[in-house]
């Protein structure tokens, strides 16, 4: 079967630098018109990764190819690819217009004129053609360089942490416009960030990396909802895991955490037999004070102690320490019914089954100032 004309596939992809593997035997398609995300910490070999696509880079081992084609020794510039970088790297001599056009004019292309009009009022700055770079604000800037990249029709469009230098503000304005303009070009986009909120918002796919590898790939609700790593559950949002041991088995699991029961669907475990973690998310957390009753079938932990309250405008977030558990998250939304809980207040934890997962209790977890009674961490930083 041939491959669709514009997908980009990774065969077995491998990068060392020396003694250092950054890109560790990668391999995943990402089809022809999507928005892919390549989401993970500094060095976890991402920005590689991109580099190889780009041809700026030549993989130790393993095959780039687009659109079916073998294009690993192909050069940079006789890729049918283009790299949004996070400096712009605009010509600040040219007006907006010529920076776009500048691609085009070196290879004498036709119909010059008419297509940087066009890639202007995709980005929406048609009026601003006659201006130079220093008269733009950072986020026109990075329009610029979008419609400079967009205006030779590339095969894979690559985003290489193109928001950095932006505000939170403007940052947030961009993300909603790449994706009305991934949309409306229909290009494939793989877009790199270290920002869990960029990748969410934007892409169709994301592919969380750790030390060179694929931790988890698919869409943005299936990883934060159900991470099958630590990891992964770590560096996409906030996630309390609770250690403990699996008693039951069968459709649903029973687990021994600290004395206490829980109970979670099997469908959502990655592992269903021994040690596990038990995770949930701190906004699935609810808090019960006084003799306030859980609803039927949720877990309960606590009594706990408040040891801290932050106000986060539209959230509370309370960080509860419960004996032999832990300190654990809880993200309480503000509504004026709510009862307000202080510091030192005692309380319970509950929360649904259907929303808690379950990970192999062997799983790498960053480090969390916890209480000496807590085995192993209740809560992991983001």
């Amino acid at each position: 079967m041939t491959p669709p004309e514009r997908d980009l596939e990774l065969v077995g992809i491998t990068k060392r630098f020396g003694e250092f593997t950054a890109v560790d035997e990668v391999s995943l398609v990402m089809p022809s018109g999507s928005f892919f995300a390549l989401l993970g910490p500094s060095g976890c070999g991402k920005t590689t990764m991109l580099r190889m696509i780009a041809g700026l880079e030549t993989p130790t081992a393993g095959r780039v190819l687009i659109g079916g084609r073998d294009v690993t020794t192909t050069k940079a510039h006789e890729r049918p690819v283009n790299t949004v970088f996070q400096s712009y790297a605009l010509f600040p001599h040219l007006d907006v217009a010529e920076n776009v056009a500048f691609g085009l004019r070196r290879r004498r292309e036709r119909d010059v004129d008419a297509r940087v009009a066009a890639a202007l009022e995709l980005v929406e700055l048609g009026a601003m053609a006659g201006r130079k770079p220093t008269r733009l604000s950072g986020g026109q800037q990075q329009r610029v360089a979008l419609a400079r990249a967009v205006v030779n029709n590339p095969a894979v469009l690559l985003l290489d942490e193109p928001l950095g230098a932006l505000d939170l503000k403007l940052r947030r304005q961009m993300q909603v416009e790449l994706k009305r303009i991934q949309n409306e070009v229909g290009l494939t986009f793989v877009h790199v960030t270290h920002d869990q909120e960029e990748a969410m918002t934007m892409a169709d796919t994301v592919a969380v990396m750790n030390a060179g590898r694929i931790e988890q790939l698919g869409p943005p609700q299936e990883l934060y909802d159900l991470p099958r790593t630590a990891f992964v559950a770590n560096f996409l949002g906030r996630s309390n895991l609770v250690p403990g041991t699996v008693v039951d088995g069968g459709d649903v699991l029973g687990i021994d955490a600290g004395g206490v029961r829980m109970q979670l669907p099997a469908s959502r475990a990655a592992v269903s037999e021994g040690e596990v973690l038990v995770g949930i998310r701190p906004e699935k957390v609810r808090l019960l004070t006084d003799d306030a009753a859980p609803e039927p079938g949720a877990t309960v932990l606590g009594p706990g102690t408040v040891e801290d309250v932050s106000f986060c405008g539209v959230s509370t977030e309370y960080i509860v320490r419960v004996p032999g558990v832990g300190p654990l998250v809880v993200f309480a939304q503000n509504l004026a019914a709510d009862v307000p809980v202080a510091r030192g207040d005692e309380v319970r934890l509950t929360w649904s089954p259907r929303h808690a997962f379950a990970l192999p209790g062997e799983s790498t977890t960053p480090a969390a100032d916890v209480a000496d009674e807590a085995p192993r961490p209740a809560v992991v930083a983001r």
